[in-house]
């Protein structure tokens, strides 16, 4: 099989293209490498343009060829969305429905609940499956935490929650937290609210049955991710291991997911996810007022 990127303004695309292209690399995926790439970029968040120009010439030195549009993609296998300006995720998902082939489309899926529905419908319509995810939802220490068998009552997830003055808030970090957070509760968060200060946000979700789950995010920037999860039974601590990549189980799940065009996360999981970021964005626009689901 062969691949595609679009979008090189991210340290994602570095660290994927050795997975995907150097067999001496510790968690190389055989058979699947990425072939062409379409550096994009975006003039709306400083963290698109100021970065595409270091990994294009990073990826050309691994001889992955650069094109001048998505549509010089066509005729590939599958395909790698990794813009980071999640504001682009719908217009580009938009051009790559055209080829027939699976997608994976890097955090955020996108920067609106709006733009999100209208990626899953479009999914929905074309046939195209997609696969969208954080990484620090595959991350051990944080992944790993609930043994079998137990029944999960609430979720927290923490970790650095920096606002970008040119992206939209919750939707640039708040993504890991709330990402990790459906991982243990699923879908069904009925109301959210956010509670901002000037050292941390606070986001807090209400599911139909009574669970609960909780999003905590620094401001200062202390870069280490974690999360607490209560059982019936008891409760488990944990926080981000350096013992071993993220990149090795969410690269394994892409690997499949190209091979089969089945996403392991439900695309309406991942929809809701960025659902819960909307309805938090407008809370705290609101001073804190619990905003629901439903309203969206």
């Amino acid at each position: 099989m062969q691949l595609g990127m679009i979008g090189l303004d991210t340290s994602h695309v570095s660290e994927l293209s050795k997975v995907f292209n150097d067999p001496a690399h510790p968690f190389h995926i055989q058979d699947m490498p990425v072939v062409k790439a379409f550096p994009g970029g975006s003039k709306n968040t400083s963290f698109s343009y100021n970065r595409v120009e270091k990994y294009t010439a990073e990826l050309v030195e691994r001889g992955i060829e650069m094109v001048d549009s998505i549509r010089d993609l066509d005729g590939l296998d599958g395909y790698l969305l990794e813009s980071v300006d999640g504001l682009q995720h719908f217009e580009q998902f938009e051009q790559l429905v055209a080829f027939g082939k699976p997608v994976f489309i890097d955090k955020p899926l996108a920067c609106s609940y709006t733009a999100a529905k209208a990626i899953y419908e479009l999914s929905k319509k074309t046939g195209v499956p997609f696969f969208t995810a954080s990484s620090i939802r595959y991350s051990p220490g944080v992944s790993d935490l609930c043994p079998s068998g137990e029944k999960v009552c609430s979720a927290e997830a923490f970790g650095p929650m920096a606002l970008l003055p040119d992206y939209r808030d919750y939707f640039w970090y708040g993504i890991h937290t709330a990402d990790t957070i459906y991982s243990y509760l699923g879908q069904g968060c009925q109301t959210v609210e956010a509670i901002s200060r000037s050292e941390t946000e606070l986001l807090i979700g209400a599911w139909k049955d009574g669970r609960t789950g909780l999003c905590i995010g620094n401001h200062p920037g202390a870069y280490l991710f974690g999360a607490r999860v209560l059982t019936d039974k008891t409760q488990h601590v944990g926080t981000l291991s350096t013992m071993e990549s993220y990149m090795k189980t969410l690269s394994r799940n892409m690997a499949e997911f190209f091979r089969t065009g089945v996403s392991p996360i439900a695309p309406e999981e991942s929809v809701e996810v960025i659902a819960f970021l909307e309805a938090a964005s407008r809370s705290r626009a609101q001073g804190g007022k619990p905003v629901s689901l439903a309203e969206l």
